[in-house]
Protein backbone atom coordinates (compact mmCIF):
# COMPACT_ATOMS: atom_id res chain seq x y z
CA UNK A 1 0.00 0.00 0.00
CA UNK A 2 1.58 3.40 -0.90
CA UNK A 3 1.88 6.03 1.38
CA UNK A 4 -1.20 8.12 0.55
CA UNK A 5 -3.38 4.95 0.65
CA UNK A 6 -2.10 4.48 4.05
CA UNK A 7 -2.81 7.77 5.17
CA UNK A 8 -5.88 7.92 3.61
CA UNK A 9 -7.04 4.65 5.36
CA UNK A 10 -5.32 5.84 8.74
CA UNK A 11 -7.58 9.20 8.46
CA UNK A 12 -11.01 7.44 6.92
CA UNK A 13 -10.30 4.87 10.19
CA UNK A 14 -10.10 7.99 12.56
CA UNK A 15 -13.28 9.58 11.26
CA UNK A 16 -16.96 8.95 12.59
CA UNK A 17 -19.57 7.14 10.35
CA UNK A 18 -21.17 10.53 9.95
CA UNK A 19 -18.34 12.77 8.65
CA UNK A 20 -16.65 12.59 5.29
CA UNK A 21 -13.51 12.34 3.84
CA UNK A 22 -12.57 15.62 1.22
CA UNK A 23 -8.75 14.97 0.07
CA UNK A 24 -7.74 18.57 -0.62
CA UNK A 25 -5.80 17.91 -4.33
CA UNK A 26 -4.40 21.68 -4.78
CA UNK A 27 -0.95 21.63 -6.14
CA UNK A 28 -0.72 18.47 -6.08
CA UNK A 29 0.88 16.17 -9.55
CA UNK A 30 -1.92 13.89 -11.42
CA UNK A 31 0.50 11.33 -9.60
CA UNK A 32 -0.31 11.70 -6.53
CA UNK A 33 -4.45 12.11 -7.40
CA UNK A 34 -4.12 8.63 -9.16
CA UNK A 35 -2.25 6.54 -6.42
CA UNK A 36 -5.37 7.98 -4.04
CA UNK A 37 -7.76 7.10 -6.79
CA UNK A 38 -6.29 3.93 -7.55
CA UNK A 39 -6.45 2.83 -3.16
CA UNK A 40 -10.12 3.37 -4.13
CA UNK A 41 -11.20 7.04 -2.70
CA UNK A 42 -12.79 9.07 -5.28
CA UNK A 43 -13.61 12.29 -3.28
CA UNK A 44 -11.06 15.24 -4.05
CA UNK A 45 -11.29 19.26 -3.12
CA UNK A 46 -9.61 22.06 -5.22
CA UNK A 47 -9.13 25.86 -4.66
CA UNK A 48 -8.40 26.69 -8.00
CA UNK A 49 -10.83 26.42 -11.40
CA UNK A 50 -8.20 25.98 -13.89
CA UNK A 51 -6.29 23.13 -11.94
CA UNK A 52 -9.60 21.80 -11.06
CA UNK A 53 -10.52 21.63 -14.76
CA UNK A 54 -7.61 20.42 -15.90
CA UNK A 55 -7.33 17.57 -13.53
CA UNK A 56 -11.23 17.04 -14.11
CA UNK A 57 -10.25 16.37 -17.80
CA UNK A 58 -7.11 14.27 -17.44
CA UNK A 59 -8.55 11.83 -14.79
CA UNK A 60 -11.32 9.13 -14.30
CA UNK A 61 -14.75 10.41 -14.61
CA UNK A 62 -16.10 8.65 -11.66
CA UNK A 63 -14.72 11.21 -9.36
CA UNK A 64 -15.90 13.38 -7.11
CA UNK A 65 -14.90 16.93 -7.32
CA UNK A 66 -15.57 19.65 -4.67
CA UNK A 67 -14.94 22.97 -5.57
CA UNK A 68 -13.76 24.32 -2.03
CA UNK A 69 -11.56 27.95 -2.73
CA UNK A 70 -13.30 31.10 -3.45
CA UNK A 71 -15.30 30.95 -6.61
CA UNK A 72 -15.17 34.23 -8.94
CA UNK A 73 -18.90 34.28 -10.74
CA UNK A 74 -16.70 34.74 -14.09
CA UNK A 75 -15.53 31.34 -13.61
CA UNK A 76 -18.63 29.52 -12.90
CA UNK A 77 -18.86 27.76 -16.39
CA UNK A 78 -16.22 26.06 -16.79
CA UNK A 79 -16.82 23.88 -13.50
CA UNK A 80 -20.77 24.02 -14.21
CA UNK A 81 -20.40 20.92 -16.31
CA UNK A 82 -19.36 18.60 -13.51
CA UNK A 83 -18.80 20.15 -10.06
CA UNK A 84 -20.21 17.81 -7.59
CA UNK A 85 -20.50 20.59 -4.94
CA UNK A 86 -19.31 24.29 -4.91
CA UNK A 87 -18.47 24.86 -0.74
CA UNK A 88 -17.62 28.73 -0.63
CA UNK A 89 -20.49 29.99 -1.85
CA UNK A 90 -20.63 33.72 -0.36
CA UNK A 91 -23.06 35.98 -2.28
CA UNK A 92 -26.14 36.23 -3.93
CA UNK A 93 -24.40 37.06 -6.99
CA UNK A 94 -22.44 34.10 -7.38
CA UNK A 95 -25.74 31.90 -6.14
CA UNK A 96 -27.18 33.57 -9.26
CA UNK A 97 -24.52 32.75 -11.44
CA UNK A 98 -24.30 29.25 -10.49
CA UNK A 99 -28.18 28.85 -10.91
CA UNK A 100 -27.54 30.58 -14.89
CA UNK A 101 -25.01 27.88 -16.32
CA UNK A 102 -26.69 25.21 -13.67
CA UNK A 103 -29.61 25.59 -16.11
CA UNK A 104 -27.18 25.81 -19.20
CA UNK A 105 -26.14 22.67 -18.40
CA UNK A 106 -29.40 21.00 -17.28
CA UNK A 107 -28.65 20.11 -13.80
CA UNK A 108 -29.34 21.19 -9.99
CA UNK A 109 -25.87 21.93 -8.58
CA UNK A 110 -25.48 21.86 -4.68
CA UNK A 111 -23.77 24.49 -2.70
CA UNK A 112 -23.08 25.16 0.55
CA UNK A 113 -23.15 28.53 2.21
CA UNK A 114 -19.26 29.55 3.27
CA UNK A 115 -20.09 31.72 7.00
CA UNK A 116 -17.46 34.11 7.98
CA UNK A 117 -16.80 32.18 11.74
CA UNK A 118 -13.11 33.17 12.11
CA UNK A 119 -11.61 36.73 13.48
CA UNK A 120 -9.63 37.26 10.38
CA UNK A 121 -9.60 39.88 8.16
CA UNK A 122 -8.23 36.94 4.71
CA UNK A 123 -10.76 34.87 5.35
CA UNK A 124 -14.29 35.22 3.23
CA UNK A 125 -18.04 34.75 3.88
CA UNK A 126 -21.46 35.37 4.58
CA UNK A 127 -22.22 36.49 8.19
CA UNK A 128 -25.04 34.70 9.76
CA UNK A 129 -27.68 37.49 9.55
CA UNK A 130 -26.30 37.78 5.96
CA UNK A 131 -27.12 34.13 5.01
CA UNK A 132 -30.57 33.98 6.89
CA UNK A 133 -31.40 37.19 5.08
CA UNK A 134 -30.15 35.25 1.38
CA UNK A 135 -32.02 32.15 2.10
CA UNK A 136 -35.46 33.99 3.20
CA UNK A 137 -35.42 36.18 0.16
CA UNK A 138 -37.98 36.06 -2.50
CA UNK A 139 -35.50 36.15 -5.41
CA UNK A 140 -33.60 33.27 -3.72
CA UNK A 141 -36.92 31.20 -3.60
CA UNK A 142 -36.54 32.19 -7.96
CA UNK A 143 -33.30 30.08 -8.86
CA UNK A 144 -34.68 26.56 -9.31
CA UNK A 145 -31.32 24.82 -10.22
CA UNK A 146 -29.51 25.47 -7.49
CA UNK A 147 -29.74 23.29 -3.86
CA UNK A 148 -28.82 24.49 -0.66
CA UNK A 149 -27.10 21.86 1.29
CA UNK A 150 -25.62 22.80 4.03
CA UNK A 151 -22.37 24.91 5.17
CA UNK A 152 -19.50 25.74 5.16
CA UNK A 153 -16.73 27.65 7.67
CA UNK A 154 -13.23 28.34 8.42
CA UNK A 155 -12.01 28.65 11.98
CA UNK A 156 -8.99 30.83 13.50
CA UNK A 157 -5.98 29.67 12.00
CA UNK A 158 -4.12 29.57 15.92
CA UNK A 159 -2.88 27.34 18.42
CA UNK A 160 -6.41 27.99 20.40
CA UNK A 161 -8.39 25.13 20.71
CA UNK A 162 -10.98 26.35 22.77
CA UNK A 163 -11.49 29.65 20.39
CA UNK A 164 -11.79 27.32 17.49
CA UNK A 165 -13.61 24.63 19.02
CA UNK A 166 -16.15 27.65 19.73
CA UNK A 167 -16.02 29.07 16.08
CA UNK A 168 -17.35 25.14 15.32
CA UNK A 169 -20.00 24.93 17.03
CA UNK A 170 -21.23 28.21 16.85
CA UNK A 171 -21.26 27.36 12.94
CA UNK A 172 -23.22 24.01 13.84
CA UNK A 173 -26.08 26.24 15.80
CA UNK A 174 -26.30 27.81 12.97
CA UNK A 175 -26.61 24.90 10.86
CA UNK A 176 -28.98 23.05 13.10
CA UNK A 177 -31.28 26.57 12.82
CA UNK A 178 -31.66 26.96 9.11
CA UNK A 179 -33.20 22.96 9.07
CA UNK A 180 -35.70 25.12 10.15
CA UNK A 181 -36.12 26.63 6.51
CA UNK A 182 -36.52 23.40 4.62
CA UNK A 183 -37.78 23.59 0.82
CA UNK A 184 -36.92 22.51 -2.70
CA UNK A 185 -33.67 24.40 -2.85
CA UNK A 186 -32.98 24.34 0.75
CA UNK A 187 -31.99 20.75 2.70
CA UNK A 188 -29.24 20.80 5.29
CA UNK A 189 -27.47 17.94 5.20
CA UNK A 190 -23.59 18.69 5.08
CA UNK A 191 -21.36 21.05 7.29
CA UNK A 192 -18.46 21.27 6.06
CA UNK A 193 -15.90 22.46 8.58
CA UNK A 194 -12.46 21.23 9.73
CA UNK A 195 -8.43 20.96 7.93
CA UNK A 196 -5.39 19.09 8.75
CA UNK A 197 -4.87 21.13 12.11
CA UNK A 198 -8.34 20.76 13.32
CA UNK A 199 -10.17 17.68 11.79
CA UNK A 200 -11.04 15.86 15.34
CA UNK A 201 -12.21 19.28 16.67
CA UNK A 202 -14.44 19.83 13.66
CA UNK A 203 -15.53 16.34 13.82
CA UNK A 204 -16.57 16.54 17.46
CA UNK A 205 -18.55 19.16 17.38
CA UNK A 206 -20.68 18.12 14.45
CA UNK A 207 -18.83 18.27 10.86
CA UNK A 208 -20.03 15.93 8.09
CA UNK A 209 -17.10 17.00 5.77
CA UNK A 210 -13.72 17.56 6.88
CA UNK A 211 -11.35 19.18 3.88
CA UNK A 212 -7.76 17.41 4.32
CA UNK A 213 -4.65 18.16 2.61
CA UNK A 214 -1.27 17.64 3.93
CA UNK A 215 -1.87 14.95 6.39
CA UNK A 216 -2.83 12.87 2.86
CA UNK A 217 -0.11 14.11 0.32
CA UNK A 218 2.23 15.42 2.79
CA UNK A 219 2.91 19.60 3.09
CA UNK A 220 3.25 21.79 -0.23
Amino acid sequence: MSLIAQNITGILNELNANTKLIAVTKTKPLEDLLEAYQSGFKRFGENKVQEMTDKYERLPKDIEWHMIGHLQSNKVKYIAPYVYLIHGVDSFKLLKEINKEAIKNKRVINCLLQIYIAQEETKFGLSKEEAYELLTSEAFGQLDHIKIIGLMGMASNCDDTEKIRQEFRGLKTLFDSFRALESKSISMKELSMGMSGDYHLAMQEGSTMVRIGSAIFGSR
